[in-house]
């Protein structure tokens, strides 16, 4: 019976033993439960933050390829303006030739003017000088016809004679 008491007593002790390993054990699980419970709970909270993040970084990206965009579009306005810029250049320098031309060409106009004017004072007077040629010509004209018609009377007369 010593014996059958000694291994109750080994039995209880190990049994002891083990309802002690059971709660350490039981401990440990609820420990790693809350441990897991509490990684959950990061991981769900990482996994919303991720969540924020991607959507911050899709904003970010949007927001570099306008801003691409935009950079790309001043350097094009950019070269259009410098496009404009010596367009304009030309024209102004076109505009002053064509200031220049019009000088000249106002000067010789009315160097023409005055010419005309000095042309017109002139036929005026070789007109008013044809006149007096034509009234002489029909004067002289008149007056060969009168002395060609004497000149036929005295003829005539002579002939008669």
């Amino acid at each position: 019976m010593d014996r059958i008491k000694q291994r109750m007593n080994q039995l209880r002790l190990e049994a002891d033993e083990s309802a002690a390993k059971v709660e350490e054990l039981q401990a440990k699980v609820k420990a790693l439960e809350q441990e897991n419970l509490a990684k959950e709970q990061e991981i769900s909270s990482l996994s919303h933050k991720n969540g924020l993040l991607e959507s911050e970084n899709e904003k970010l990206d949007n927001n570099v390829r306008e801003l691409k965009k935009a950079a790309s579009d001043g350097e094009q306005h950019g070269t259009q303006n410098e496009t404009l810029q010596r367009r304009l250049q030309l024209l102004e320098e076109e505009a002053e030739e064509a200031d220049k031309n019009l000088r000249e060409i106002n000067e010789k106009l009315r160097q023409t003017d005055v010419k005309a004017g000095h042309f017109e004072r002139k036929v005026q007077a070789l007109e008013s000088e044809r006149d007096q040629w034509e009234s002489k010509y029909e004067e002289m004209s008149k007056k060969y016809q009168d002395l060609q018609k004497e000149l036929e009377d005295l003829q005539v007369e002579i002939g008669n004679i």
